[in-house]
């Protein structure tokens, strides 16, 4: 009778610890309700049973490992969560985990998207694929998934080869939340606007390994992904950001984009936003900056910048860089800051270095107009001009700063500019 106990206790907690939690709390899954994961059947009309069966009371409707194909679109209801089993991070596994195959509204960009999640609705561990999507003819798609309302949650999910990922700006939206995405976007990363209050994006990694490793035909590889790497920077936004009110985004990451982190004014108004650890590489345009809100602002802390920053002639507000590097990209990158507008830009602690690659005669920063703070940074490149003052100037302090090389500053400012240049060392 005791061995018996023995072997009982065994077999609980053996299971205990093998089964995967989910199964324990969904409130529903996706092949209860048909769906197949055979990459052929159409589950759209499965997948959706499921989530509308937890819609009274909220959950989790479970997908198993296997490859969904999805033909339609989807609507997550509020405190739904739509949970897949693949939660690390990956370049293009496919055929492991949960993956759902897109395929509905090809050539219909502005079509509904592939996931509309509602207010406290999420979606999680999965991984999006376009099975049907090829570099030599780009199809446009609308939204992989795009958010509406409060507290939506996008987490552990990889965009393989989305033609636009994430979408909290075309409907009102506050406290949405990101965390560890991947992939390679092809038109538009991730998209913020119409919010209201506070946003969070954290974790997310944009390359084009993402689809180019991927297992499957589609796969641009050769050829093709020269290919691709000749349409990301002529196409690929990372992060456009409109109107937010305070968006926070912490170790972010895009490589050959057209630009990387780009704001801009839309119906909605201007944002704010801080972002730490973030970064764009090989690109034209690392971080454009066409507007944001005169009181607040964007900070950059501890970013590195392989490119150019811009800041348009329409921006009022304060940009600031602090504890940044700068570098180049061989024969694309002239300066690397190139400043217009009416906001002050704040360069404090940050590290430039071999810039004009494309121009050996351009400065490291080009202020044409407005106003510029240079405190504390470190200029590396022998013989080149480090800071030109344009005509447009209104004012500029650089100070407590080390060239190398000697001081090479260009003041063409009007005479009733306000400048003060010292405490600089070579």
């Amino acid at each position: 009778m005791i061995a018996l106990l023995v072997l009982c206790l065994i077999a609980a907690v053996t299971t205990a610890a093998t089964a995967d939690p989910s199964d324990q709390i969904a409130t529903a899954t996706v092949t209860g309700f048909g769906a197949k994961g055979d990459a052929k059947t159409d589950d759209t009309q499965a997948f959706q049973k499921a989530l509308d069966s937890a819609a009274d009371k909220g959950g989790i409707v479970l997908v198993p490992a296997g490859t969904y194909l999805i033909a339609g679109s989807l609507n997550v209801p509020q405190g739904v969560t739509l949970r897949g089993v693949w939660e690390a991070p990956h370049h293009a596994d496919i055929g492991k985990g949960t993956i759902i195959y897109a395929t509905g509204n090809a050539g219909k960009e502005d079509a509904e998207p592939l996931i509309s999640l509602n207010q406290s609705s999420s979606v999680r561990g999965i991984t999006f694929f376009y099975p049907n999507q090829d570099i030599d003819n780009v199809i446009a798609y609308p939204w992989t998934i795009r958010g509406s309302g409060m507290h939506c949650s996008v987490i552990d999910v990889t965009l393989v080869n989305s033609y636009k990922g994430i979408d909290f700006g075309t409907n009102w939206n506050e406290l949405h939340y990101v965390r560890n995405v991947f992939g390679c976007p092809l038109k538009i990363g991730i998209y913020v606007n119409n919010t209201t209050d506070i946003g969070r994006i954290e974790n997310v990694h944009f390359n084009p390994h993402s689809w180019q490793r991927a297992d499957h035909p589609n796969a641009p590889k050769g050829k093709k992904w020269d290919t691709l790497l000749a349409y990301l920077p002529e196409n690929l936004i990372g992060f456009l950001i409109g109107k937010t009110d305070w968006e926070y985004m912490n170790n972010c990451f895009v490589i050959f984009p057209k630009i990387g982190y780009h704001f801009i004014r839309t119906a909605n108004g201007d944002g704010n936003a801080v972002l730490t650890q973030c970064g764009a590489d090989i690109c034209p345009i690392a971080i454009q900056v066409d507007a944001c809100q005169s009181h607040a602002g964007v900070a950059f802390s501890n970013c590195q910048i392989m490119a150019t920053i811009v800041t348009g002639p329409d921006n009022h507000g304060p940009v600031k860089f602090s504890n940044c590097g700068f570098w180049p990209v061989e024969k694309i990158t002239g300066s690397q800051a190139i400043i217009e507008g009416q906001g002050t830009v704040t360069f404090s602690s940050c590290h430039f270095s071999g810039w004009g690659t494309k121009d050996p005669k351009s400065p490291a920063i080009m202020l044409k107009s407005g106003s510029m703070i240079v405190n504390g940074c470190e200029f590396l490149a022998g013989d080149k001009t480090q800071i030109e003052l344009g005509a447009g100037t209104r004012s500029a302090a650089i100070v407590g700063c080390k060239f190398t090389g000697g001081e090479k500053i260009t003041n063409n400012a009007p005479a009733d500019a306000k400048i003060q240049i010292g405490l600089n060392i070579e």
